[in-house]
């Protein structure tokens, strides 16, 4: 266990979390809603430093990336806990896994020894995903601010539920993110997800002025978010408060978890949803889990810039950050 960052002490029973957004006020002995942070006679731990539960090398486009680094490979971990409740979770069996199991699972690893393991994979980035990456914060920052020293890039993978104070921190060594925008519907949230959308909205916008490079990702499910209207408003958001070389990647949800009473979505909602993205303005809108439009083009002329095939990138034509027929500025972060 590990002193945790980001709290306050109320009175000597109690403590406020202050890294995500759900501020949870824990009295002693007690976990907060991501149950691995506690509270310990005052002071708030975290329980999963330096316990990884996932440790993987994977294309950059699988987190998914598109326009940051494409055709490298992230060093991928995570740690056990969500601060979400999302009752389609694809890792419930991480995300979820009852704290008093967290100390015997995993495999221990210093923040040194997953930079090591990231340059003998050859990674150009480490990510931190599979879990939300918020809730094993004080980990993350000990080991980003290695990688930034090595030359290496950090990238989150998150629901965006965390803190202007934690971004304060944790910004300057944050290279990428890709965002989940669960919903555009408060109510979604709450019902489904146990959380609120402003603030999620909130961090994407700070995330934006901070200079982070950032990629949005909407499950579309059936009859929760695949409302015309209610993508028109997530498209319009991205387009206006992001800007329209953000990314958008619109997925395709398969029953899991609690559930399953759903179908898979039609591929025919993901390409209506694509094309409410293009008519909103948006210069990138691709589809994720289904055999679909995830090449790149440029956005003035229209020429093949990033030939993909699944996760791997067979063809790059960007130069220099450039359209290599028109010289057009490509938005993203290129090798």
């Amino acid at each position: 266990m590990k002193e945790a960052l980001l709290y306050d002490r109320i009175d000597k029973q109690r403590v406020r979390c202050r890294l995500c957004a759900h501020y949870c006020v824990i009295p002693e002995g007690k976990l907060g809603v991501c149950e691995v942070r506690k509270n310990i006679g005052g002071e708030l731990v975290t329980l999963v430093y330096g316990r990884t539960i996932s440790q993987h090398i994977d294309p950059i486009e699988k987190k998914p990336l598109y326009h940051f680094y494409p055709g490298t490979t992230a060093y991928s971990i995570a740690t056990p806990g969500c601060n979400f409740h999302c009752q389609w979770c694809q890792n419930s069996d991480i995300a979820h896994m009852p704290c008093e199991y967290i100390p015997e699972v995993g495999q221990r690893a210093t923040p040194e020894s997953i930079i090591n393991h990231a340059k003998l994979a050859g990674s150009s980035s480490i990510a931190y995903t599979y879990t939300e990456p918020t809730i094993f914060f004080e980990y993350a920052l000990d080991i980003a601010r290695l990688a930034k020293e090595s030359g290496i890039a950090n990238i989150y993978v998150t629901n965006g539920y965390m803190t202007p104070e934690m971004l304060d921190i944790f910004h300057s060594s944050l290279d990428a993110a890709n965002v989940d925008l669960k919903a555009f519907r408060k109510q979604t949230y709450n019902r489904y997800v146990g959380a609120g959308l402003q603030a999620v909205l909130d961090s994407l916008k700070l995330m934006k002025r901070l200079g982070i490079w950032v990629e949005v990702t909407t499950l579309v499910i059936p009859g929760l978010n695949d409302d015309d209207g209610e993508l028109v408003d997530a498209a319009q958001f991205i387009a206006q408060e992001m800007g329209v070389d953000t990314p958008w990647h619109i997925s395709r949800f398969f029953p899991s978890y609690q559930m399953r009473d759903r179908p898979p979505t039609p591929v025919r909602t993901l390409e209506r949803a694509r094309e409410i993205g293009i008519q909103e303005g948006l210069s990138y809108v691709y589809l994720g889990n289904v055999a679909g439009e995830t090449n790149t083009y440029c956005p003035n002329c229209q020429q093949l810039l990033i030939r993909r095939q699944g996760y791997w990138v067979p063809e790059n034509r960007i130069r220099d950050g450039r359209c290599n027929n028109c010289n057009t500025q490509v938005a993203g972060v290129w090798a």
